[in-house]
Formats: C-alpha cells, structure tokens, sequence
C-alpha cells in the first residue's frame, strides 16, 4: 500500500485490519502550525500517532509532547518511559498508522547509522543493569541531608543566635536543603524505585513536604528541558532570553540585528554571579504560587504553605522572627546561588538555538558537558558532573553514570562527536566567557548601522 498523500485532508480513515502508510515528509507536516495547525503528528518506532487532542491531557505535561509534533518521538519516549509496554497500551486509541517500508529508520536530516549505533547502546545499558538503582545509596543520601536539617535547627536551639552559631546553622540548612533538592531531582526522574507510583510519592514527600517545592510545576518544567535542552521556546530554562540574559551566539546577534534591549547585556556576566540567584530566589517563589493557584493544585500550594509555616514555628521561637527572616532568606539566596552554578555551567557554555529536530544523542551532547569526576565534585552536584549521561539517559540512577560514561565517549569517537568534560572551575569560567561572548554580540549587532 503506497503511502497515503492525500491524508493531509485531515485524520485519515483506517480500514480494519490494513495500517496506512505514511513519508516522513507528510509527518513532518504535522506541527500544529500552518495550514494544517489542528493536526499533530508523532512517531515512536515506526508508528504514527495522532496526538492532536491528546497532547493536552499527556501525563508529562502537553507542552512535552507537543515539542516533538510532527518529529520522530521514539528516543524521547524510551527515555521517559520505565514501563513502556504498559504506555503503548495506551497510546493504541491514537495510532493511525506506520511508516512506509520504503521509509528509512529516521528522518531524512538525521544520521542513521549514529541513531542505530546509540539504540545498541541504550540496548547495552539495559543488559548492564544501569538503569537499576541501589536502594541504599539512596537512603544514605536522604540520611545525610535530613541529619543536616535536623541539625542546622539543634545548633541555635543549643548554641543560641550569636553569629557563629547562626552562619553555622545557615550552612548546614543550605546544605541540606540543596541535597534534599538533588534527591527530589532522582525521585522526580523515576530512578530510584522499580514502580513509578513509589517514585511519585518519595517525590512529593521530598520536594513538596521537606522543600515546599511544587511538583507538578517541577515535572512540567523539568521534563521539557530534558527534552529539548537549549532549543529556545522549548528549553524553559532559556526563559530569561531575552528579557534578563542575551544566551547564545545565534540568538544575540538575532537580537541585536533586531534593535531589542531589554538590559545592558554587554556587562550581563557581571551582574549574572548575584543577580540570577537574587531573581532565582523571589522569583521563584512567585512563579510557583501562580503556577499552583492557575492549575488549581490546592494540596501542592498546602504543602508549601505548611512548609513555611513549619520552618518558622521550628526557628522564630529560637530567633524572633527578624533573625529568623534573614536565616531564612540567606539560606534561600545562597541555595540558589548553588543550584544556578551547577546546572548552568552544564549548559550555557554549549550550543543554544531553535529547535533543529536533531537525533536524540547528537542534541543532548551539543547542549551539554560534563565536570570531571571526584568524591567531592559528585556530592557537591548531585552527580550533575554527569550532565551527559544523564541527559541520554534521564531514568538511569546516578550512581551508575560513571559506569555508562567511557560507553559515551566510545559512542563520541566513533562519529566524530566531542565529548566535553573539563574542572569545575574552568566551567565556572566558562559561565562568565560564554555570558560576555554573547553580550558583545549582541553589542556589536545592536549598534551596528
């Protein structure tokens, strides 16, 4: 049966027991944009599915899967799915076909044989055991930050409120509560416990209970990043361009060409080190309590009130109440300071542009690079040194990113790929270089006649 052209009527009729046959070329044309913007249309190996309603009910948020209408979704979907067998089940009510026999493996852009060569590696991990987490690593992880927690409170409870006993205190709630923030991070990417159910539940007693956090918000952000790291309009984590930050080589000399400032983004690199923690801080909070009040997520928006209510029934006793305001806000703003650093120096030193619908590997190692490993290194991020393995690989546990790393680079080698890892302080640096590259960019386009 030929492939069927003429589907671009609209959803096409299936005769019972015969799949129709579509080009990539008429996928393609399925974005939701243009003449055909009802239509939305996927792959996942080899089967078309038509997601035009369903994207706003996905589980993962519809901005997810509405990021790869008309694309191949098919490493994006084993990525985030454990259970897939059980997930396809549901997506039957949506197939309206498959591929052509005559149609290659991927999308005409892409590689072939590095999308082959990665699907043998995913196919290695999973033989390896990689993507199976080690209960007690995680348990020692909670231990240590809850030990932190508990323990930031019983120094001024014993020690009063002078200033060595409160800077202590500030350091070890900072701590904690960052270390809370990395093993949320692990619940939240279903890589601790087999079943997602228990995952779910760990997730919301870490995040939601022990940080306030909100966790719909966390996955609905989280999981776009993951799936389109650096691709701006896709990556939420690129929603301060252009209005704080100008990222990017392609997007500030578009910016600049444009005559639009928002903020003297020649001296960004500057102010980034203590306004993005600042912002990061209060605006947070303000994105969180809209987002929770907009969706109506009344036991998440509880839960961050009982956070803060705790935390100052805990502490304002000890302090007064202005004491505790200023512990409560330094540790907030040198929490945020901390996360800032580690998960943008994976990223915005690499490459930031629109969505090119590259092949799974080759997107995730353009926007991300690793730091190298140490004891302290992997503690102090979470093991977000890893940055790579993780991104190709958002469900394995991070204990086993080091395992899977030299299969990475191999992969690399073979089709001419960097792999990029450097010391922390260089990416450090490279936060400040890349910042100051992209603003005299801009710069320069922007005052140019």
């Amino acid at each position: 049966m030929p492939p069927q052209s003429e589907a671009s009527a609209g959803k096409p009729e299936i005769e019972p027991g015969v799949p129709r046959l579509f080009t990539w070329e008429e996928v393609g044309l399925r974005t939701g944009k243009g003449d055909l913007k009802e239509e939305r249309w996927l792959v996942i190996d080899r089967k078309v599915y038509d997601v035009s309603q369903f994207y706003l009910r996905h589980p993962g948020g519809p901005r997810l899967i509405r990021h790869y209408s008309g694309q191949d979704a098919t490493d994006a979907f084993t990525a985030f799915h454990k259970d897939k067998d059980l997930v396809k089940k549901y997506l039957n009510s949506l197939l309206i076909g498959e591929l052509a026999p005559d149609q290659p493996c991927c999308e005409p852009n892409k590689n072939e044989m590095l999308v082959k060569d990665f699907h043998e590696l995913r196919a290695t991990v999973e033989k390896m055991g990689l993507l199976k987490s080690r209960f007690s690593f995680f348990a020692f992880m909670f231990l240590h930050a809850f030990i932190l927690d508990i323990a930031s409170w019983f120094t001024i409870w014993y020690f009063g409120k002078s200033w060595v006993p409160f800077l202590l205190g500030v350091a070890m709630f900072t701590v904690g509560q960052i270390q809370y923030g990395f093993l949320q991070h692990d619940f939240g990417h279903v890589s601790v416990f087999e079943k997602l159910k228990w995952n779910r539940v760990a997730h919301f007693v870490v995040f939601g209970i022990l940080k306030g956090g909100p966790v719909s918000q966390w996955n609905h952000m989280h999981n776009q990043h993951h799936a389109k790291p650096n691709c701006f309009r896709k990556d939420p984590d690129l929603n301060t361009h252009p209005f704080i930050f100008s990222l990017g080589k392609k997007l500030s000399l578009e910016l600049g060409k444009k005559k639009r400032k928002y903020m003297p983004y020649q001296y960004q690199q500057y102010y980034f080190a203590f306004f993005a923690p600042l912002m990061f801080t209060i605006g947070a909070q303000v994105v969180c309590y809209r987002y929770l009040f907009q969706r109506k997520k009344w036991l998440e928006l509880f839960n961050s009130l009982f956070y803060n209510f705790r935390v100052c029934l805990m502490y304002v006793p000890l302090m007064g109440f202005k004491s505790f305001m200023a512990y409560y806000w330094l540790t907030r703003y040198l929490e945020a300071a901390w996360f800032i650093w580690v998960s943008q120096m994976n990223h915005i030193p690499m490459n930031i542009d629109y969505d090119q619908n590259l092949d799974w590997f080759s997107v995730q190692l353009s926007a991300t690079c690793n730091v190298d490993e140490s004891l302290f290194n992997d503690w102090y991020t979470g093991h977000l040194n890893f940055q790579i393995e993780h991104h190709l690989f958002p469900t394995m546990p991070r204990h086993n990113y080091y395992k899977v790393a030299p299969l990475v680079k191999s992969l690399c080698a073979k089709h001419n790929i960097k792999y990029e890892c450097k010391p922390m302080l260089t990416a450090f640096v490279d936060v400040f270089r890349s910042l100051k590259e992209s603003g005299k960019i801009w710069h320069n386009a922007y005052y140019q006649e």
